[in-house]
């Protein structure tokens, strides 16, 4: 079973493998640099090495990174935008250096040029940048959104036809947030939610493109559009949707990543993993 969490990078990207495993994940994610800026100082060697060769890396069936939160391609013709495109291209360099296959991607906001031309910028500047790096093995996986504001991706359709208008789609992969779409609309917290949600997603999507499920309660109210994690069994989503997850043989071997409320000894994630491996007992 790959079950983590998002793992901090404090003093360093190779402690975030002594943090995970220390509290028994088998899969985890990460920041690839600070989230909250647009470029850092390119690794060092020695950084490389000691996550790449971590004596501890291979008790982790998958390492995932997610991409830093201001990189924005659902706009153009702007500083910004020329900024997002750099940042991106240097993330996946990032990962490719420490052998990270995915990198999560929010699919940008629109900024009020509405849906139709958001998602063609996106699809534009992926494949931008898909020209610029052919041969980086790092697939961007876009994230479901919770469609707070003019942010793209809330509805399945339109991921779908980012992957459909992208020149190189088997480049691309999603990634799933349960919080997200609880938010944008989609019920996982009916009889049967779960699993009406995922018939949905593979009709719209196909489960063949899912990459890593972000597994998150919701403090917001269905369809409140409101990005709002919470911990498990505490938000608007219930326990049910997420028992059915991890017993779900389709999604069986989906690396699954808690992003919930944590402090710094993360007993929160080791609960929760706890909590989710015994939904796996039937």
């Amino acid at each position: 079973m790959l079950l983590g969490s998002h793992i901090p990078t404090v003093g360093g990207v190779a402690k975030a493998i002594d943090r995970a495993t220390g509290i028994d994940c088998t899969a985890m994610q990460i920041f690839v640099k600070n989230n909250m800026q647009w470029f850092a100082n390119p690794f060092l060697e020695e950084e490389v090495k000691s996550f790449t060769q971590h004596p501890l890396r291979k008790k982790l069936g998958v390492v995932i990174a997610h991409a830093g939160y201001l990189i924005n391609l659902g706009t153009e013709n702007s500083e910004n935008h020329e900024k997002s495109l750099r940042s991106l291209g240097e993330e996946l360099l990032r990962c490719d250096q420490l052998d990270i296959p995915y990198l999560v991607l929010h699919p940008g906001s629109h900024l009020g040029a509405g849906v139709k031309n958001g998602i063609r910028c996106v699809v534009q500047s992926l494949n931008q940048i898909h020209a610029e790096h052919p041969k980086l093995n790092v697939r961007i996986a876009l994230e479901t959104t919770a469609g707070q504001g003019s942010c793209l991706g809330s509805r399945f359709e339109e991921l779908a036809e980012i992957l459909d208008r992208a020149k190189a789609p088997e480049r691309l992969r999603i990634c799933l947030d349960t919080a997200h779409v609880f938010a944008a609309g989609y019920d996982l917290s009916e009889q049967d939610g779960a699993e009406k949600v995922f018939k949905q997603f593979d009709n719209i999507i196909g489960l063949q493109q899912l990459c890593a499920l972000h597994i998150n309660e919701s403090k917001a109210a269905l369809g409140s559009r409101v990005d709002r994690h919470e911990n498990l069994g505490q938000g608007k989503i219930g326990l049910d949707a997420f028992r059915w997850i991890m017993r779900s043989r389709t999604l069986e071997k989906i690396p699954k990543i808690l992003e919930t409320p944590k402090a710094k000894d993360l007993a929160e994630d080791v609960a929760a993993m706890k909590l989710l491996r015994s939904f796996k007992k039937i």
